[in-house]
Formats: structure tokens, sequence, C-alpha cells
């Protein structure tokens, strides 16, 4: 599938492209879920330095329950912009913080400048932080001031909050958008439906599996198993 922008920012153009994204998502077969996607369940633990019950021990959460509370998942974007770069998503409950962004790490490049050196060389990457923080950043290596020639990782910050202290909550932009008949940013039944494809046959084998919970513990970065899914790749969460 070719992959285009959207050629203007009329709402039902930018729904096309949404549309167009998420057919253009590779579908996993039941027989390779294991391989691309992991559940969780949290356990006790401690969160922010107080302790915490288990999804199980929760009120009126069945002491069997089987309800995931936390996800990871690898897919992959059959189009030609794509083609062949993963996209690591994970999500959960009771995690070790409550923080939503998106991370894009740049492949290093073959032959590196500064491949001799005895320093540990840092991805460069972009951060889109959206929830508490709402800024951008750009890591990347940069020469530490002097004479000899030492690299240090830097960091490029775009703070939204420090820009517009008066910035909108999410839901106000919805509502007003809402007011106004504007529907970019509301999802079309297209989508929907692209969507729930996407992820049906994840969760039709998480139906019918048995799963060994809990397993992760309440105030951590997830199971075990959601470390291996990007290690396989030499890749790790950030």
């Amino acid at each position: 599938m070719l992959w285009k922008p959207p050629a203007s920012l009329e709402s039902g153009e930018i729904r096309d492209r949404k549309v167009d994204v998420l057919k253009s998502i590779r579908r996993i077969s039941e027989d390779q879920v294991d391989h691309y996607a992991v559940r969780g369940q949290y356990g006790k633990g401690t969160v922010n330095g107080v302790k915490a019950k288990g999804y199980r021990q929760e009120e009126g959460i069945a002491e069997d329950s089987n309800t995931e509370t936390f996800a990871a998942v690898k897919f992959y974007l059959d189009n030609e912009r794509w083609q062949d770069v993963p996209f690591y998503v994970r999500t959960g409950k009771k995690m070790k913080e409550k923080h939503s962004y998106i991370t894009i790490q740049f492949k290093p490049l073959p032959h590196s400048t500064f491949s001799e050196s005895s320093q540990l060389l840092s991805a460069n990457r972009l951060i889109i932080n959206i929830q508490p923080l709402m800024d951008i950043r750009l890591q990347f290596m940069a020469k530490k001031p002097g004479l000899s020639l030492v690299l240090k990782p830097v960091e490029m910050i775009f703070d939204n909050f420090a820009c517009q202290e008066d910035t909108p909550e999410a839901y106000e932009t919805l509502l007003l958008d809402a007011l106004l008949g504007d529907l970019t940013l509301f999802m079309r039944s297209d989508q929907v439906e692209e969507a729930w494809d996407v992820v049906k046959t994840i969760q039709e084998a998480w139906q019918d599996g048995k799963a060994s919970f809990p397993n992760y513990e309440a105030g951590s970065w997830g199971p075990e198993e959601s470390f291996a899914l990007v290690e396989r790749q030499g890749h790790t969460w950030v």
C-alpha cells in the first residue's frame, strides 16, 4: 500500500488517511499472538512508596480473574514509508509511572564518525510527551565544550506550557470541536471497525487461553515477557 499525506486539513481528508494507516497495519495471525503480544495482570507491590493490593484483591474482582491490566504489542505497517519498522505499544495499570508519550528512535548510521570511540553513544530520539507533561524533546549526542573530543547526550525541549500557560484540557478541545461541528478528532465508523480488526485475533487468542496471573508487581514496568518482546530485535523500552 502506498502512503500519502493528507491533501488538506479538512476533517474528511484527515480521517481518510487515518483509515489508510489502520488498513496498512499488519494483521497478527492467531498462531503468532505469543510472538507479537504480551499481556499481564498486576499483583501486590508498592506504588509511589505506598503498598498496593493486587488486582484480584480489589473490591468486586473475582479471585481467579483473567482480566488483563497490561498489554504490550509489536506492530508493523505494511506501507511504503514504514515497511519493516517495528512499532511497540505498551500500556498498563499500577505501573511505575503514569505517563503517556511517543518515542521515535532513529536508526544509527552504518559508518559513524565516532565508531572507534570508547564512549557509549546514545541513540538519537524524538520524544513527544502527551500526559502529564506536554512537550517535545529531541535527544542527541553533542561535543562537550572544551579542547578534548568528548561527547555527551543533550536535549532540546519545546515546552507547551511555557509557550501557552492557559492551554485548554484535551476534553475542552473536543467539546469545542463538537459544538463547532469539526469532526477531525472523532472516530468514524470505518475507523472503529478497522481498529477492532487490528486487535481481533489477539483478543480471541487471549480469551481462549488460560493466563498465569498475576505476572507483574504493582509499581513495576510490567511482566518480564514485555522486555523480551523488544529485546529480540536489540531494542529496549525507553
